[in-house]
């Protein structure tokens, strides 16, 4: 007998603690019901996530869109340049301790829009550019010159391969074709401003003829020659209103036929 109420007592122990586990279980998920609408509302929705689950795999189901790879790439690449420029990377200066050396770089606009530039360095006091910013209309390209000094070289040794701290930077900005170049653009829209090149000084031996310093001789003779054309005043091909000149002799010229012909007309009439 004390057998059977040890088992009675054993299956009752074990009866509240399912039954206080299952409480506890309840109360952790509130939207379990008890009754046959439970257990039908859960057949239902698991058939309803079984039938879900298999159009899915047969591709009923409407899928989300995947990025495409060129979405991807445009994330993941720089922004797009604006202007190219020739030389790409360096700024080639020939080396002349003690003297004032020029280098030139060429700016192309490749977008098919107006850009404004600027330029940007780590030494304003000892460098300066020619323009230092502007506008360039699609496809137009321009010459722009840097002054540098260059200073005497530490125990009197040559410094040909010498990577420069100074850095000069080039900035572009996408901007409307009436609108007038000023500096203050590029703070006024900071977000839209495109860093294009940040180019280092590579000094060249300006005894040694080399084709980097046969070319920099030539962009700085092509940008010279651009400067000294537009200083020049427009040329005036027109004729020449005022003053003797074609169209004055022209109306003389007219006028002494019409006074001509009047005389002889006074004549007739006689």
């Amino acid at each position: 007998m004390a057998v059977v109420d040890n088992n009675l007592h054993h299956h009752h122990r074990h009866h509240h603690s399912r039954s206080n586990s299952e409480l506890k279980l309840f109360r952790l998920c509130p939207f379990w019901q008890s009754g046959a609408q439970t257990a039908s509302s859960s057949s239902s929705s698991t058939q309803n996530l079984q039938s879900q689950s298999s159009r899915h795999l047969v591709g009923g189901a409407p899928k989300p869109k995947p990025k495409t790879v060129s979405s991807v790439a445009r994330s993941l690449l720089p922004p797009r340049r604006r202007l190219r420029l020739d030389p790409a990377n360096n700024l080639y200066f020939p080396y002349e301790p003690g003297k004032q050396v020029r280098s030139a770089v060429r700016l192309k606009n490749t977008s098919r829009s107006h850009v404004a530039f600027k330029f940007q360095t780590t030494a304003p006091k000892s460098c300066y550019m020619r323009p230092p910013g502007g506008i360039l209309a699609p496809g137009e390209s321009l010459i722009a010159t840097v002054f540098r000094f260059v200073e005497h070289p530490e125990n009197n040794q040559k410094h040909l391969d010498q990577k420069a701290k100074v850095k000069f930077k080039i900035m572009s900005l996408k901007v409307k074709e009436d609108i007038d170049y000023v500096p203050e653009l590029f703070d006024e829209q900071k977000d839209e401003v495109v860093v294009e090149r940040i180019l280092r000084v590579v000094f060249l031996d300006a005894q040694r003829s080399t084709p980097a310093l046969e070319k920099l001789k030539r962009q700085l003779a092509e940008a010279e020659a651009a400067l000294e054309a537009r200083k020049k005043p427009p040329v005036d091909v027109g004729p020449r209103v005022v003053g003797e000149g074609l169209v004055i002799d022209e109306w003389k010229e007219r006028r002494e036929k019409y006074l001509a012909r009047q005389q002889i007309e006074a004549v007739d009439s006689l």
